[in-house]
């Protein structure tokens, strides 16, 4: 098995792995390109974008700087918005659904370490999934943690730290984020 199989699936694997590590540096390298950018030529950086991205849905715009690790681990839906200094480290799938709004500031990390001393210092770490529903606002300096879902029809509000799974139709807020206030549903149509 390989340390891309192994990262992919939650299993520990080494970050130094030649694979991976030429995977990263590509990445970052096209991260930075699309970051330099002049702001007027949004067709130019959506083309470095998509090269950088797994599978993009329609009428997506992510501000610069944005950063990730690998990139083709991220999907999103249609309609999808990521503000200034997004942070995506993709060491898991990390999907968000359709009409997902990001603020400025905002990670979302699937990469950890081992709690376990001896494990953490051999350099092997592991990743979990994030998944967020659709019609999902993250407000300002929002962190995710590994292994979140964030179900739809969400607001997750400003310097939240979302380290457990919050459900549909909520106002969610605060460190350790929770819900705080139930929303209707969306009108079936």
């Amino acid at each position: 098995m390989t340390e891309w199989s192994k990262m992919i699936s939650g299993q520990l694997y080494n970050p130094e792995d030649p694979e991976l590590k030429a995977k990263r540096g590509r990445c970052r390298e096209l991260c930075h390109q699309a970051n330099q950018i002049p702001p007027l030529q949004s067709s130019a950086r959506e083309a470095v974008l998509y090269k950088i991205l797994g599978r993009p849905g329609r009428h997506f715009t992510i501000e610069p700087d944005f950063w990730c690790d690998y990139g083709e681990n991220i999907t999103f839906g249609d309609h999808f918005y990521a503000n200034f200094n997004c942070v995506i480290l993709d060491c898991a799938p990390i999907s968000f659904g359709d009409h997902v709004l990001i603020a400025p500031n905002c990670g979302f990390y699937t990469a950890t370490h081992p709690t376990d001393m001896q494990t953490r210092l051999s350099g092997l770490e592991y990743a979990k999934p994030i998944t967020v529903g659709s019609h999902v606002w993250f407000g300002g300096n929002v962190t995710v943690l590994p292994g979140v879902t964030i179900g739809s029809n969400v607001v997750i509000g400003a310097g939240s730290v979302v380290v457990r799974d919050i459900p549909d139709n909520v106002v969610a807020v605060g460190n350790p984020c929770r819900p705080a206030k139930a929303l209707d549903p969306p009108d079936a149509e």
